[in-house]
């Protein structure tokens, strides 16, 4: 494995531990709602306890729909093989340019590897939209910046 596709391994690895964090505290989140739920005793004041109820409920439901755009994620992820290399940007690819460096995989925010500083960004992202197709050489042009893309791995 050359240092590029450590690079690439690294972000990717990276990724995955943004959304298992994630996954994680969504589910101690639920867990804690659930607790909420059960614990909860039905008081004197009837109106106050169903309120509360409905509005652990809407956490609930909240929390569901936080799971479920994590699983999506997560299964983007699983789809994608790294190990390939693409003569044009793809998802997967870490482009190096005159502006910044990204990794198109997941919306993660910045990360380090090899001392060098990336976005993960998704591959639904404006900027993403941009790169997406393009190969080494090519501009962009990006709000008011104009920036080259230098390598792709």
């Amino acid at each position: 494995m050359t240092k590029t596709n450590n690079t690439k391994q690294d972000l990717y690895n990276q990724c995955l531990t943004f959304v298992d964090n994630r996954l994680k505290t969504v589910q101690n989140t639920i867990n804690e709602i659930q607790e909420s739920l059960t614990s909860e005793t039905k008081s004197s004041a009837g109106d106050k306890h169903e309120t509360g109820r409905a509005m652990l409920q809407l956490e609930r439901e909240k929390a569901g729909h936080q799971l479920a755009e994590i699983q999506k994620v997560n299964q983007l992820l699983s789809k994608m093989d790294i190990s390939k290399s693409s003569e044009i940007v793809v998802l997967g690819s870490v482009v190096f340019t005159t502006q910044a460096n990204y990794f198109v995989a997941i919306s993660a925010g910045q990360m380090t590897s090899a001392n060098d500083k990336f976005y993960a960004i998704s591959a639904i992202t404006p900027i993403a939209q941009l790169l997406l197709g393009k190969t080494v050489g090519d501009t962009i042009q990006f709000r008011d910046q104009v920036f080259k893309i230098i390598t792709l791995i």
